[in-house]
Order: C-alpha cells, then structure tokens, then sequence
C-alpha cells in the first residue's frame, strides 16, 4: 500500500471515530447505550454481510473462523463500546475517549509482552508524547473512578482486538471479518441490555439519522477501513494514529454541540502530531526494522 493511500485511509477511519463520541453522544437521548450500541452493530453487521455474500469467501469457513470472528466481535465491538459508554455513567465522554485512547500504548506493550514483537525506543516515546497530547486535549481533568477502570477495560479490549485481527486477519477477507464480528458484538451487546437495562428506541427524524451514519459510517466503513489497515499494516504503527481520535472527537463536538474548543487542544494537538511522527518515521536504513511477524 503506498504511503498517500495510507494515510488517506487512516485519517478517514480516525475522523470517523472521533464523529462516534459526539454523535453517540446525541443519540443517548433516544436509547440506552447497550441497546443503541446492539442495534448499530447487529444491523450494520447484517448489511455489510449481505454486500459481501456474493464474494467467494462471503463468510467464516469451519468452526474455528466462526469462534474467531465471534471473539474479534467480542472485543473489538462489544468490549470497546461496550466499556466505553458504560464508564460514562461515571466519568465524561472526553475522559472515556483519553482512556479508550491508550490502545496505541497497549499495543506495544502486548505486542511484546506476548507475540514477541520488537519495537524502537523512539516508538515508545512516541507513543508516551502523543498520550501527553491526549491528555493535554482534553485539559488535564481526569480522576481515578469506577469508570475509569472500566473504560481502561476498553482501552485493553481494543488493543487485543488488534492484535487479534493482525494475526488472524490473513486468513479472512476483512469485510466479511468486519461483518460477523460486529453481528457477533451486537448480540452480546443485545444481552448486557437486556440484563443490565429497560431497552427502548425513539423514534424521529433525527435518532433514525443518527442511527443510519452510526451503522454505515461508524460501523460498515470504519471497521471495514481499520481492519484492511490493520492486516495490511503494522498494528502499532496503525494504532498511533488512534491518538487523532480525541482530537477529532474535540473538533466535531465544537460544530456539531456548540462545546468551546480551549487553548490546550492547540498544544495537545501538537503533541498528537509528533508521537505519530516518532512512531512511524523509518530511520535510516541501517537500524532494524520492527519484528511484526511475530505478531502475524
């Protein structure tokens, strides 16, 4: 993949996850998060199925893809929303989003932890300089609660889920991982509502609009985007740039909510620019390349 595609792609998928927060944020008002997030998942997952169902690899072959598909889904899709908009009951969405964010770190550390991959000091410290940026996007508001750990939780389920992906990923077409797994996390969504909450959906223009850009942007074009990515890519060179997220969660707030953008989201985007830098510049061509076989 050349670097423009790249880069173009990656941007895309991080200013459409950043859209999530505030959009999700509005569309609170119509349904309780598990049930909203159960049906964003089950019907985008059931829509970019039917896409694929033409393909010749239209959907998981044998009973280990199936298991691997359904515990992508549970990770990737009901772990991280799941955790994130649970922990809201506690703490902020920015805070949420700050926490969800450390994924990029997670990775490294459980990329080398357990596949054995090797990573640059320069990539660590980029990755500890666009954390800072998160931080400082957000103004340096956060507190230890409930919520935190249970959107760190998130934060673990995500970095997981790419891991998972990267190593699995060359044996499926992504859509169709992309597909089953969201289907697989919106039923396990469907069941924590169940336990857990008194689902309802109201219906107006305005939640059925929010309801379709989370199921075809926020669903069917970011998970199919982030995991063409991730198989095609280096998991913590791709994930680096998930530290945009918040800024572009920050941004898309101010228009779409009216919420007022401060001075340290200047600085903190500052900080995001050059941990993406640190984590993804080359080098010269002597210094050794980063092992991400290990984790394929």
């Amino acid at each position: 993949m050349n670097k423009g595609k790249y880069i173009g792609l990656v941007l895309l998928t991080t200013l459409v996850m950043g859209l999530a927060f505030p959009v999700g944020k509005i569309g609170l008002s119509y349904a309780p998060p598990f049930f909203l997030m159960g049906i964003r998942f089950v019907l985008a997952g059931v829509i970019l199925a039917i896409i694929v169902s033409k393909k010749p690899r239209s959907r998981p072959v044998g009973r280990k893809q199936w298991l691997q598909a359904a515990v992508v889904g549970l990770f990737q899709s009901a772990g991280v929303m799941g955790c994130a908009y649970y922990s809201m009951n506690w703490i902020t969405s920015g805070e949420s989003s700050i926490i969800t964010c450390t994924n990029p770190l997670l990775v490294i550390v459980l990329g080398t932890l357990l596949t054995g991959a090797v990573y640059r000091k320069r990539q660590w410290l980029g990755v500890a300089v666009g954390f800072i940026g998160v931080v400082f996007t957000f103004g340096l508001h956060m507190g230890i609660q409930t919520g935190t750990f249970i959107s760190f939780a998130g934060a673990v389920s995500f970095a997981s889920a790419t891991l998972l992906v990267k190593r699995w990923g060359s044996t499926f077409d992504m859509t169709v991982l992309a597909a089953y797994q969201m289907i697989a996390g919106g039923v396990v969504l469907f069941i924590l509502s169940a336990i857990s909450e008194h689902p309802y959906f109201i219906f107006s223009g305005t939640s059925v609009m929010i309801l379709l850009w989370l199921v075809i942007m926020s669903s069917i074009v970011q998970f199919s985007v982030w995991f063409y990515l991730l198989r095609n890519g280096d998991p913590a060179k791709t994930s680096a740039f998930l530290f945009l997220v918040p800024l572009f969660g920050v941004l898309s707030s101010w228009v779409l909510l009216g919420e007022q953008i401060q001075w340290y989201v200047g600085v903190g985007g500052a900080f995001i620019c050059v941990g993406i830098f640190l984590v993804n510049w080359e080098g010269s061509k002597n210094v050794a390349s980063l092992n991400v076989e290990a984790a394929s």
